[in-house]
């Protein structure tokens, strides 16, 4: 009898305050859904991270005859085969090393015609002034600055260049992105409380009388707040089943069908299902407990029991 009388004071709680009911479960909803998505997000610019960090080379250009004249790190003249021989005895002894290859002048001439060829500058080059270069690929990339420490400023070297610099350009951006959509929905996240907060005074004070006799009849605290309590989870739930919907639909959307970002994209590696369902169970949780904990502090305040 008590659970179907509180079930009955939860539906007439709902429908007095339709629109700001309404309102309660729109807020929420969006305010869950940036935060699925920004955590979706971290998880798809950590994918991007394993997989590009993965294919990072690091290149030492060595000096060649024209860096002899014009650049102050080769002014000891063109790279030797004793100083190119030890580059490469040396690289191949540091630990942080996984692979070492070596590009000719004349490779560099080829692989430059192949991708710009249609530059105006590639009919005025010619393989003498190409760079001779080792590629690097460690086995953390975030060790580069060890390479880096040790051979830049050697003789016979140009140059050290580390190509995690553009990516971290790039995550950057991703990262900023990101956290500009958590503080959206801190701000969504604000005005989903204060609209519950609000609610529940609506509904107590339209109830007050209801809730006196229950006073005088020696109903206890906890049994007079339930009521409001379980309308705003009841709202704030509506509302993270709406963020998971919109989650879902978003990926189906925008990685699957519609944009079809995975086709064409496809040298990244997009999240799965299963990074998008793991996130659900933790947004219906949060929809249901944050307005159910908001509502109970709310009612120590405002309803005098």
């Amino acid at each position: 009898m008590r659970a179907q009388f509180v079930l009955s004071e939860i539906g007439v709680g709902l429908r007095r305050n339709l629109t700001m009911t309404f309102a309660v479960i729109v807020s929420v909803a969006l305010s869950l859904a940036l935060f699925g998505g920004s955590l979706l997000m971290r998880d798809q610019v950590s994918a991007m991270k394993g997989y590009w960090y993965d294919k990072v080379n690091i290149s030492i250009f060595l000096c060649n005859k024209g860096d002899a004249a014009q650049d102050p790190k080769c002014a000891k003249g063109a790279v030797t085969n004793e100083q190119k021989d030890q580059v490469k005895i040396d690289l191949e002894k540091m630990p942080a090393v996984q692979k070492v290859e070596y590009e000719s002048a004349d490779e560099a001439y080829k692989h430059y015609k192949e991708q710009f060829g249609d530059s105006p500058l590639s009919s005025s080059l010619t393989p003498d002034q190409m760079q001779e270069s080792y590629r690097i690929k460690l086995k953390d990339p975030e060790k580069y600055q060890v390479v880096a420490t040790a051979f830049s400023g050697r003789d016979g070297v140009q140059s050290v260049q580390d190509q995690k610099g553009t990516l971290d350009n790039l995550f950057g951006l991703l990262n900023g992105m990101n956290w500009a959509a958590l503080a959206v929905m801190a701000l969504m996240l604000v005005v989903a409380l204060m609209l519950i907060v609000n609610t529940v005074r609506v509904s107590a004070f339209s109830r007050r009388r209801e809730t006196g006799i229950m006073r005088l009849v020696g109903a206890s605290s906890f049994y007079i707040q339930m009521p409001f309590i379980m309308e705003a989870a009841v709202a704030g739930l509506i509302g993270g089943g709406v963020a998971c919907g919109m989650l879902l639909v978003g990926r189906y959307f925008m990685i699957d069908h519609g944009l079809a970002l995975s086709e064409k994209l496809n040298l990244i590696t997009f999240i799965g299902w299963d990074a998008v369902l793991a996130k659900l169970p933790l947004v219906l949780a949060i929809g249901l407990l944050m307005p159910a904990l908001a509502a109970f502090f709310a009612l120590r305040k405002y309803l005098k029991v």
